[in-house]
């Protein structure tokens, strides 16, 4: 099962963008803490990218901005691709 619920912070204001077959999606990066501290005793986070499509989406760009505390659930997936230049 591939599930996961975050808690964090918006790093920056989502926008609301549209692909060529006219869905409404939002990209935006979430600033999660990590649970403990590192050696120097400070928190660390992790800085995850998220997107959300259609009526989701626009929701969330009416009603959601920069530096608020959000949970989102939803799924994993990784992505790659190849330069130009291999």
């Amino acid at each position: 099962m591939n599930s996961v619920t975050l808690v964090g912070c918006l790093a920056d204001n989502p926008e609301l963008r549209m692909t060529v077959q006219r869905l409404s999606l939002t990209s935006f990066t979430l600033t999660v803490n990590r649970p403990f501290k590192n050696t120097n005793g400070e928190r660390e986070g992790d800085f995850i990218k998220c997107i959300i499509w259609r009526k989701q989406a626009e929701n969330f760009v009416k009603w959601i901005k920069q530096g608020e505390l959000i949970a989102i659930t939803g799924h994993l997936q990784t992505r790659s691709f190849k330069s130009k230049g291999g």
